[in-house]
């Protein structure tokens, strides 16, 4: 154990301030590391690691992008906070609701997990309703009426997944199974009448990369339709992942509210959520709906935010790092199967898992022993210099700072890790 590790446990849960970081899943003690750049991350022993998780996801550009962190200079010289209006946050979202026609006004908030509390309440009280229809295999954050996975009973029953949530909360949650339109049906005929939304990822990548057909996508959204419910799409991943339009662009699916996070605030805690005029219009201090917080709209984080989006729309990013990531998935997917592995990939998000015989769209789809057999493969790549996500469930993200040469030394690795 290192001595930074050991200091750290006796000041942090788990010596940790997020549960993955931890390295529970996979065996050993996290390294710490001191600076990063573009693809790769440093840590405090010296060593250089081409970085595939990029602080799961926020990083499109890379670490530090140059044109980005001239941006953060100027705002940091500018001001830090102001807990007042200003210009900054009004630029982005301007330029976010020019792009996204099912987005009429937004608000910012400081993480995904607020966004998602924040819309949830929202949906509750433009509907008169108070449960919500989840997915099993879909991650929203760490809300208490999210932290409930499926009973061990019917379709719709839930139980808490986390000690402190009590049952009447977990009981305001409805839990469905992914892919499967008649367990989502049965529950909207026996609680049809409670339910104020359904939220999905509509690309759930946070117990792998679990792809939905878009049939089941479209049911959705009539279902939710017909039963007076709304829809929220959960897009902190996809959103401006996939495209600047995230899945509901590719999809062509208007949710009726949706959250955004990680890459709106290039690289710094940053999250919104959105949606139609008569919805958002109930977010105080315009309507009843309370919700506020003391560094919301951070200038820097508003202005790392633009600038990245602003170069990604410009240099046409999201075509350069598909052709990447299709190379690079394919090139692994040679160097994996003879180790009965596949690679499951969207756009330049990919993930590593067993074989099967079909495509792998909910958590019953997911091969035994995943977690076993990624606690292996990760600690080969470590020592081929390679840091990916310590989790078998967690998915890989491609930046735009992985270059062809850089991807070349990454295949390298893979090929040099599976050897052994």
């Amino acid at each position: 154990m290192n001595s930074l590790f050991e200091r750290s446990l006796k000041v942090a849960p788990g010596g940790v301030h997020s549960p993955v970081r931890a390295f529970q899943s996979v065996g050993g003690n996290p390294l710490f590391f001191q600076s990063a750049q573009g693809a790769f991350m440093t840590s405090v022993e010296g060593t250089e690691y081409i970085d595939f998780c990029q602080s799961f996801g926020p990083n499109l550009l890379g670490h530090r992008d140059p044109e980005v962190l001239e941006e953060v200079e100027k705002a940091i010289h500018t001001a830090w906070s102001f807990g007042a209006c200003e210009p900054y946050s009004l630029e982005l979202a301007e330029w976010m609701c020019e792009r996204l026609p099912w987005v009429k006004k937004l608000r910012f908030v400081n993480s995904g997990t607020e966004a998602v509390m924040s819309a949830l309440r929202l949906a509750k009280a433009a509907t008169g309703k108070d449960k919500i229809l989840k997915f099993e295999g879909c991650y929203h954050g760490h809300v208490d009426q999210m932290l409930v996975q499926a009973g061990s009973g019917l379709a719709g029953q839930s139980a808490s997944s986390s000690a402190g949530v009590s049952e009447e909360i977990a009981k305001q949650t409805v839990v469905a199974s992914l892919n499967d339109e008649d367990s989502v049906q049965k529950i909207f005929e026996q609680q049809g009448k409670e339910i104020a939304a359904i939220i999905v990822e509509p690309l759930p990548a946070n117990y792998g990369l679990l792809k939905q057909r878009p049939e089941f996508l479209q049911f959705l959204r009539k279902i939710s339709h017909d039963h007076g419910a709304l829809l929220i799409f959960d897009e902190v991943i996809s959103g401006f992942r996939v495209g600047l339009g995230g899945m509901a662009q590719k999809t062509g699916i208007r949710p009726d509210l949706v959250t955004y996070g990680k890459i709106i605030g290039g690289g710094f805690p940053v999250g919104c959520y959105g949606g139609r005029d008569d919805l958002m219009d109930q977010v105080s201090p315009g309507g009843g709906v309370y919700q506020a917080g003391t560094l919301s709209a951070n200038p820097i984080g508003m202005r790392a935010g633009l600038a990245t989006l602003k170069k990604v729309e410009r240099e046409n990013v999201y075509e350069k790092l598909q052709d990447r990531t299709s190379y690079f998935t394919k090139e692994i997917s040679e160097i994996i199967k003879s180790e009965d592995l596949q690679m499951i990939s969207e756009e330049s998000l990919f993930w590593i898992c067993g074989q099967t015989e079909g495509p792998v769209r909910s958590l019953e789809n997911i091969p035994g022993h995943q977690g076993e057999k990624y606690e292996k493969i990760f600690h080969s790549l470590l020592d081929e210099k390679i840091y990916m996500a310590p989790s078998g469930y967690e998915v890989g993200f491609l930046s735009y700072a992985h270059t062809k040469e850089i991807l070349d030394r990454a295949i390298e690795g893979f090929r040099k890790a599976f050897k052994k």
